[in-house]
């Protein structure tokens, strides 16, 4: 007996080769109720095949969602660039009535029988025009006379003697002011009275 027969005797069950490997592999696998299932390569040939398709998938999702975020991301853009240019188109248009008023206006005052009481007339109705149309667009007249000094929405252009009035009161406007909703675009200019006590020290400081 050669020493490969005493290694692996005849009664001992041999290990399968790599052809017979490849068979089992290659074979479909028969149940005991005789049905065939797939091979392990047959399986993972579906896996693959099962995972190529959802890849695709979620690749075309990627690709929609990436597409209609770049598209929301231009439409912004243009309705912002659009307000930005067109913020101005509604007071614009309200203001287009004060303009024809107004060419109205120097028409009758060049004619011959220019009538200055009617030349009035129409820039009054021209102003309360305006006034409507800031009133529509949150602007607001800042007209103080008789109200206590407020120097975060008047400007003091000077002080003066009022016996018959309390001090740091304004007693005239030069100027009205106007404030954009709860903005101040130009404070409104005013003279603020003065206590007597005050008004004597500044004269004997003269």
């Amino acid at each position: 007996m050669s020493k490969e027969d005493q290694a692996f005797p005849e009664s001992a069950p041999k290990a399968p080769d790599q052809a017979e490997q490849a068979a089992s592999v290659d074979t479909a696998i028969e149940t005991e109720e005789g049905v065939l299932e797939p091979t392990p390569i047959e399986q993972l040939t579906q896996q693959l095949t099962e995972a190529t398709r959802r890849a695709e998938e979620n690749w075309d999702k990627f690709v929609r969602t990436q597409a209609e975020l770049e598209n929301l991301r231009r439409r912004s853009e243009k309705e912002l660039h659009n307000a930005n240019k067109y913020a101005l188109e509604k007071f614009s248009k309200e203001l287009l009535s004060v303009v024809d008023s107004l060419e109205l206006g120097l028409q009758a005052a060049v004619g011959e029988t220019s009538d200055v009481e009617k030349l009035r007339e129409g820039m009054d109705l021209t102003l309360k025009q305006l006034n409507s149309v800031l009133e529509k667009f949150s602007v607001r007249a800042v007209d103080p006379i008789g109200e206590k000094f407020n120097p975060s929405l008047h400007q003091a252009m000077a002080m003066q003697p009022a016996p018959d009035t309390e001090p740091n009161t304004v007693i005239k406007v030069f100027q009205k002011g106007y404030v954009l909703h709860d903005r101040l675009l130009r404070p409104a200019m005013v003279v603020v009275a003065q206590s007597a006590s005050e008004s004597t020290r500044i004269d004997e400081q003269a």
